[in-house]
């Protein structure tokens, strides 16, 4: 596929969404989980990531539901309770909290809610700080540096400064106990491909291709996000 097609795909595909959504109560899908094909989380060898390998209080990242769409995983290092929150448009919605045998891990889209920077493999100017990297920057917040929004990932995500206008879009994520392993499969809250796919689209259909719109399909690439990206801001 080439790039005009692709930017067809792209157009398409926001067409067919919008159109869905047009069939349903004002933002009925972001109000409740949308469910997406079940993807296990894999290492870069395909071997399943144990919940027990993840550092506490670091940065991994993974694509899901789309292969363009990258989200963080984060073992929080404390239990992350339900939350209830709302979106842009006022739909609330009961995020469940962190998974695992601490239920410390917990994912979000790592598109930020404002201006939909994303990390990619050359910069990212969002992530998860661990320890505030300057002044009026909390600890154990992802920050945006664009515009310094700053979410809380242990109360789902939520806004608790800055000009975004709703928490990050969680992805849902089902662990196994026996196996130990991590499976997403659905997102909660408000979200904001459709919005991401328009705008990027040139940019995607050079940097990652035709697949840029595909769903994730049965696994799930997690990576250190300093491994998956040669420049993380620290603003």
């Amino acid at each position: 596929m080439d790039r005009r097609s692709f930017i067809e795909s792209c157009a398409a595909h926001a067409t067919c969404l919008t159109a869905a959504s047009a069939a349903l109560p004002a933002f009925a899908a972001d109000a409740k989980a949308k469910e997406y094909a079940r993807a296990l989380l894999v290492d870069e060898q395909g071997r399943p990531v144990k919940a027990s390998s993840l550092k506490p209080r670091s940065n991994y990242v993974f694509h899901y539901p789309f292969e363009a769409t990258p989200v963080f995983l984060l073992d929080l290092g404390k239990a992350a309770p339900p939350q209830v929150l709302t979106t842009k448009n006022r739909d609330t919605y009961a995020w469940p909290g962190g998974v695992g045998p601490r239920r410390s891990i917990v994912a979000f889209s790592a598109i930020c809610a404002h201006q939909l920077v994303y990390p990619t493999k050359e910069v990212s100017f969002i992530s998860f700080r661990p320890k505030k990297a300057s002044k009026g920057v909390r600890d154990d917040l992802i920050h945006c540096c664009a515009e310094h929004s700053q979410y809380d990932p242990a109360k789902g995500a939520q806004v608790l400064s800055g000009p975004a206008e709703q928490p990050l879009c969680a992805v849902l994520l089902t662990h196994d106990a026996a196996a130990d392993t991590l499976t997403a499969y659905a997102t909660l809250g408000g979200e904001l491909f459709d919005e991401f796919f328009r705008k990027y689209q040139a940019k995607l259909s050079f940097d990652v291709g035709p697949s840029a719109v595909n769903p994730v399909a049965r696994n799930a690439v997690v990576r250190e996000l300093e491994k998956f990206c040669r420049n993380t801001i620290q603003c």
